[in-house]
């Protein structure tokens, strides 16, 4: 039995991708890469430092000033180290998922952190998640998944997360808020979002974290 050595898993917000993936690199041993704290992390930046996520120039020169790195915390947790800094635990403020999607399409910022991206695939034993893994970051993967669910579960999750993480939101916005997300994430011009046409699909409305890592796996050992 052979296990694919570069495994991609995307899909929209609210999918279950990062839970996922970090089981399913566990699993194996894999390094487990997530693409989209990265983009996080650099959407962090754009406003710690009061720049318009809209303004392409400003957005631009700081990615080419930024250094961010995956790395592992003492318990075994991925952290997303901004210039030094670990910031995994501010990655998930209502604020940067307002802005994300904006800085991610910039093709400055995207080419910056592709770099890191495909030298991680480039080693192997990875599982890269995110939103253009198969497509774009590592076209070439053993085996590409995508990760969808209903948008009235995605959104649920979604909101469950937010208000566990202590901030004030409705579950109706968060609604607004992922539908907003997909039209940009699906029609910008730089990597948009969509499913590999080699890639597995995978629904994860109404299943278990379990059922799904299990399903998953057995893609990941069966023999070519």
């Amino acid at each position: 039995m052979s296990l694919k050595r570069v495994i991609t898993i995307d899909g929209p917000a609210g999918a279950g991708k990062s839970t996922v993936a970090r089981r399913v690199a566990s699993a194996l041993g894999y390094l487990y890469v997530d693409t989209g704290a990265m983009y996080r992390a650099m959407t962090l930046k754009v406003l710690m430092h009061g720049v318009d996520p809209a303004d392409r120039e400003r957005v631009a020169q700081l990615a080419r000033e930024t250094d961010i790195a995956l790395t592992t915390g003492p318990d075994g947790a991925p952290q997303v180290v901004l210039d030094g800094v670990d910031v995994t635990h501010r990655l998930r403020e209502p604020g940067i998922d307002r802005a994300v999607s904006t800085v991610a399409a910039f093709p400055e910022v995207r080419e910056r952190l592709l770099v890191v991206q495909r030298e991680l695939a480039r080693r192997g034993g990875v599982v890269l998640e995110g939103r253009d893994t198969g497509t774009h970051v590592a076209p070439d993967a053993d085996l590409k998944l995508y990760l969808t669910a209903s948008p009235a579960e995605r959104a649920r999750r979604r909101y469950r997360e937010l208000v566990a993480a202590g901030h004030q939101v409705t579950l109706e916005q968060v609604e607004r808020e992922l539908r907003r997300r997909d039209e940009q994430d699906m029609t910008r011009s730089a990597a948009p979002l969509q499913r590999a046409p080699d890639a597995i699909e995978v629904d994860t409305t109404g299943r278990s974290i379990d059922a799904v890592v299990a399903e998953i796996l057995r893609y990941c050992r069966e023999d070519d």
